[in-house]
């Protein structure tokens, strides 16, 4: 029988484990998170942008979150299949997924950023970008420039994951942080002494994105547990369809963003105009502006969750395939109780200090209803954060064991029934603070769904004969 490899995830205690492969993945998604508040942050304290390029960046921002889970689909599905294989000591599929990875990534990268290029007007219509005319000139601006840098920027983001099956979360984080490092360094030299405004905010973004993919490049060239062969990067088809159906979970969990925030965007957009204060056409775009700064924060919390999660993956599909239910069973248990308290925190700094994470976007350089409105929103649309961290780490531990059917319908439920149905239904009982109240509904439901599938996740895993995956 052919050795194992990585047989130190079968061996070592899982908090250890945890940790070791956890944290490096939370902060990889923290930084990929950062891409774009990053640039927020300093748009907003630009004088000659303010909320206008704020709402251009919450315009654009789906875009980027669509590539992102395409991206994820196939690295996260890459990685979990892989690690199955390696603990299975399926060696020949293990390198024969990635090459075909590598092949589906660039492919779908560039046909999406020709996409972006060439329909760049009707999709930035789509999502909100004609609030006025100003908001529009500055979205267009960004989205050109970022759509230049998609096939970087998915390549690095698809490739982490992979890193990570290999063995090795540290590289995956680094590459990640380096290329964050020189976004934070250029985003102020563009647009404070350049001043290239939307563009330079942009450009600062793809020159991160291309370093972190030229380590992704090197780190394939020197892979340990999986030695990369010619034959590799072929699209293996029968093998392709295993592992984008365990990706599925990640996918969902992104372009569900895009969904909900298209419907947010076209609800703020409608519901602002028949506003008193936010339908004249000065303070048109503060809704959408706000918003967007709000969902990402969120981002920055359900990255902690997901990279939590997602950095077990590699662990839970190692110990299924090695037949250890009992040690995928005590890292599921750590895995809530660490949701809980991530949500926790996030909860009480929402809040009570609301007004000093509005001040970090520029609020002393807008209007008081600025002020207003984003401290109602972070109060109201992020109140059930406990419930939607905990909700989030079940999914994807339901794709880690395999269970990719599961995982995708409870994904489909929290995303696109919950999350857009009732972002364009409170509205038009609630108007503008409908919107708002749209997140916190759709993560009780979830919840409700959630807490039934833990009952019987852990009956499973607690039992000795039950089949825990469905066949890989």
């Amino acid at each position: 029988m052919e050795q194992k490899v990585n047989d130190f995830l079968e061996r070592q205690p899982v908090g250890t484990l945890m940790k070791k492969y956890a944290v490096p993945c939370v902060i990889s998604l923290l930084v990929a998170a950062l891409y774009n508040i990053v640039d927020q942050l300093f748009i907003a304290n630009a004088d000659y942008l303010g909320s206008y390029g704020n709402a251009a960046n919450t315009v654009v921002f789906p875009m980027t979150v669509i590539a992102l889970a395409i991206a994820v689909m196939i690295g996260d599905g890459c990685c979990a299949f892989v690690s199955i294989c390696l603990g299975a000591g399926r060696r020949d599929d293990a390198h024969k997924s990635i090459g075909s990875a590598v092949l589906l990534c660039v492919i779908s990268s560039i046909m999406l950023a020709a996409v972006y290029l060439i329909l760049q007007e009707p999709i930035l219509t789509l999502f909100g970008g004609r609030v006025n005319e100003e908001t529009f000139a500055h979205s267009k601006e960004y989205f050109f420039w970022i759509s230049l840098g998609i096939p970087f920027y998915m390549f690095g983001q698809a490739m982490n994951p992979i890193i990570r099956s290999d063995g090795s979360p540290k590289f995956a984080m680094i590459s990640t942080l380096v290329g964050a490092a020189l976004n934070i360094i250029l985003d102020p030299i563009f647009i404070f002494i350049c001043k290239w405004g939307m563009m330079g905010a942009a450009v600062a973004t793809v020159l991160g994105q291309v370093l972190t993919a030229i380590m992704a490049v090197w780190y394939l060239c020197h892979m340990k547990a999986v030695k990369l062969e010619t034959a590799s990067f072929r699209v293996h088809s029968q093998l392709a369809r295993k592992y984008l159906a365990l990706g599925v979970t990640s996918f969902l969990s992104q372009i569900s963003l895009v969904a909900a925030m298209a419907a947010i965007n076209n609800m703020i957009q409608k519901y602002s105009a028949l506003d008193p204060i936010f339908g004249q056409v000065n303070y048109a775009q503060i809704p959408m502006a706000v918003v967007g700064i709000v969902m990402k924060f969120f981002q920055i919390v359900i990255s902690i969750a997901v990279g939590t999660a997602a950095g077990c993956i590699p662990i839970v599909g190692y110990n299924i395939g090695a037949g250890r239910k009992d040690r995928v069973r005590s890292l599921f248990i750590r895995l809530l109780s660490v949701e809980a308290i991530v949500g926790a925190i996030a909860l009480f700094i929402v809040e009570l200090f609301p007004h000093q994470l509005i001040n970090l976007f520029g609020a002393a350089n807008e209007s008081i209803y600025y002020t207003q409105f984003a401290i109602k929103s972070f109060r109201i649309y992020l109140c059930m954060m406990i419930f939607a961290t905990v909700n989030k780490g079940t999914f994807i531990f339901l794709q880690s064991l395999g269970k990719a059917a599961a995982s995708i319908a409870i994904s489909l439920v929290r995303e696109v029934v919950f999350g857009v149905g009732f972002a364009l239904l409170l509205p038009r009982f609630f108007g503008l603070d409908g919107v708002l109240y749209s997140m916190p509904v759709s993560d009780i439901l979830t919840f409700l769904i959630a807490a039934v599938i833990i009952v019987q996740t852990n009956r499973e895993l607690t039992g000795r004969h039950e089949m825990l995956s469905e066949k890989i």
